[in-house]
C-alpha cells in the first residue's frame, strides 16, 4: 500500500520512469530517508525517488517542477545539520543518488577519478588504492557518505591540512539543475578561465542549487612511507605548538594533525569496544600526527623521532606511541574516528563545527569551555578535530543523568554562546558541516547584507519556485 500526496498523473509518470526499486511510497520503505543521522529531525515525504542514471534524475526533476513538488537531494544521509532531511509537511520527494554508484574511470596520466554521485567515499578510496593511487579526502563517515553529498557540502576531514577540502579536489561536475536541465562541466583541466566556475557554485551549496550526479576528482600517488603517532600534550596550546614544531621541520610531510580533548578521549575509551587508551595514563589533551610521503626511502621515522624527542625534553609531550604496523596505525585512527559515535552513545549532544585562525584556537577552547560550563553546570565539553587547519568540533554532551530533551531544548543558547566567542576571534560558525536547517537562523547576523542578498539572488535565478531543498541554508523570510 502506498502512502503519498503526489498528484495521480505525477505518481504514474514517476512510477513508469523509475520502476519499483526506484520509486518508493510506502512509509515503511521511506522512513529511513526522512530521519537524519543524529535523529534531530524527523520529517515526511511524498515519495523517495532513486534514479539510476543522470537522464532519469533529470526527467524526474522536470516532472516534479512541472507539478510544483519540492525536492530534497540526499546522498548517504550523514548530514550533521539536517541538510538532507525533508520537513514534516510530507509534500516533498527525497531524491536519493545511491543507485548512481559506478566508478567510471581512473586516469593515471591526469591523476583523476570519474565517479557517479552515489559512490561512497570508502568505495572510491578502495578503487584508487587498487590502482596504486590515493583519494586524499578522509572523513569519519566515509563508509556511508557518498561523493555527491560530500561535494554538495564541501566536506573537509582529516587531510585538509595537506590536500584541501572537497572543493580543491573536484575538477569537473555534472549536475541536474532545478529546472531539470543537465549541467555538464566534466572537464579534467587544472586551468580553464572561460567564465564563471559553475562547479564551485554547486560545491558547498547543500543541494539548494542542483543535484550533483557525476564528478571528476583529483587523486594523488599512494604514500609508500607513513608514520603515525598519538601524543599526550598538556592542552590545546601544546597541540598547536607541536604542530608548529613539525611544520617548521618539514611542512610538506604533514598529512594530518588532529586534536582530541581528554574528555572526548575518555568517552571513546569507555564507550567504544576495542578502543582503549594506548598510553600509560590519561592526559588533558592529545594530538594524532601523521606524516606521509610517496617516496619509499623517505626518512619520516627520523623526522618523527627528532621532533618528538625535542618535545619530550621541553615537556611539550609527556607520552607518545608510534605505530609499528599498518594495523597499529589503523587502531590509532579508529580512536580518533570514533569520537562522534562515542558522544552519541553518551547521550544528547550539541555540535559546534567551528573554525578560527590557528593562533586563536587555545583562547577559543578555553573561553568557550568556561562559558558553556557556566551556562549548564555538569556539561561535558568534548572538543576534538582538525587543529592543523583551524577546525574544531566543539561538541557539548549532556550532563550525566540529565534529560536529553531538556538539554537539547537549550541548543540555541549553547550554539550562540560558542558562536559569539568564535565571532570575536574572526572565525566561522560552520567549518565543514554546512548550515542545513539547524543553523539557518545564524545566517542573517553572520552573512547578512550584500553577502546573503547575493546568495538569495543566485538561488532565485536558478530555482525561482524554491523547489530544490527548500528550508536549507536560508532563514525563513
Amino acid at each position: 500500500m502506498s502512502d503519498t500526496s503526489l498528484p495521480p498523473e505525477l505518481y504514474t509518470a514517476l512510477a513508469d520512469l523509475l520502476g519499483p526499486s526506484g520509486f518508493l511510497t510506502n512509509s515503511t520503505d521511506t522512513a529511513s530517508y526522512c530521519t537524519d543521522w543524529r535523529m534531530l529531525y524527523q520529517g515526511k515525504c511524498a515519495a523517495v525517488l532513486r534514479p539510476a542514471t543522470t537522464a532519469d534524475c533529470a526527467q524526474a526533476v522536470t516532472l516534479c517542477v512541472q507539478h510544483g513538488v519540492p525536492m530534497v537531494p540526499q546522498g548517504g544521509n550523514t548530514s550533521m545539520v539536517g541538510g538532507a532531511t525533508p520537513d514534516e509537511s510530507g509534500k516533498a520527494v527525497v531524491i536519493s543518488t545511491t543507485r548512481m554508484n559506478r566508478i567510471l574511470n581512473i586516469d593515471h596520466a591526469d591523476l583523476t577519478m570519474t565517479v557517479e554521485a552515489g559512490v561512497t567515499l570508502k568505495a572510491a578510496q578502495d578503487a584508487a588504492l587498487k590502482e596504486g593511487l590515493m583519494l586524499p579526502l578522509s572523513i569519519s563517515s566515509e563508509g556511508s557518505a557518498d561523493i555527491g553529498g560530500i561535494l554538495a557540502t564541501n566536506a573537509g576531514g582529516n587531510n585538509t591540512v595537506r590536500y584541501g577540502n572537497a572543493r580543491e579536489l573536484a575538477l569537473g561536475l555534472e549536475a541536474v539543475m532545478p529546472d531539470g536541465a543537465v549541467l555538464n562541466v566534466m572537464r579534467k583541466l587544472r586551468k580553464d578561465n572561460t567564465g564563471y566556475a559553475l562547479r564551485q557554485l554547486l560545491i558547498g551549496s547543500e543541494g539548494t542549487l542542483g543535484i550533483i550526479t557525476t564528478a571528476v576528482i583529483q587523486l594523488q600517488p599512494q604514500p609508500r612511507t607513513r608514520e603515525t603517532a598519538l601524543c599526550a600534550v598538556p592542552n590545546a596550546k601544546g597541540a598547536l605548538d607541536l604542530f608548529a614544531a613539525f611544520r617548521k621541520q618539514d611542512p610538506a610531510a604533514i598529512q594530518a594533525f588532529e586534536y582530541m580533548s581528554g574528555t572526548s578521549m575518555g568517552l571513546v575509551n569507555a564507550l567504544i569496544d576495542n578502543c582503549p587508551l594506548p598510553l600509560s595514563e590519561p592526559a588533558a589533551a592529545y594530538a594524532l600526527v601523521e606524516l606521509a610521503s610517496p617516496r619509499a626511502d623517505d626518512s619520516l621515522r627520523t623526522l618523527m623521532e627528532e621532533v618528538l624527542g625535542a618535545a619530550f625534553e621541553s615537556g611539550l609531550v609527556s607520552d607518545a606511541v608510534l605505530a609499528e604496523s599498518e594495523t597499529q596505525r589503523q587502531n590509532l585512527w579508529m580512536i580518533r574516528e570514533e569520537h562522534a559515535e562515542a558522544q552519541k552513545r553518551a547521550g544528547a549532544s550539541v555540535k559546534n563545527d567551528v573554525s578560527v585562525p590557528l593562533a586563536a584556537i587555545p583562547e577559543f577552547i578555553e573561553k568557550a569551555t568556561q562559558a558553556c560550563e557556566a551556562l549548564i553546570p555538569g556539561i561535558r565539553v568534548a572538543p576534538f578535530g582538525h587543529i592543523g587547519d583551524g577546525n574544531i568540533h566543539f561538541n557539548l554532551v549532556q550532563p550525566e543523568g540529565a534529560d536529553p530533551k531538556g538539554f537539547l531544548a537549550q541548543d540555541h543558547a549553547m550554539m550562540d554562546t560558542v558562536a559569539n566567542i568564535v565571532r570575536t576571534l574572526g572565525g566561522s560558525f560552520s567549518a565543514e558541516h554546512g548550515v542545513g536547517q539547524l543553523k539557518t537562523y545564524m545566517m542573517p547576523s553572520w552573512r547578512g547584507g550584500a553577502e546573503l542578498d547575493s546568495m538569495r539572488k543566485i538561488k532565485a535565478a536558478l530555482d525561482p519556485q524554491n523547489l530544490m531543498n527548500p528550508g536549507k541554508i536560508f532563514p525563513t523570510a
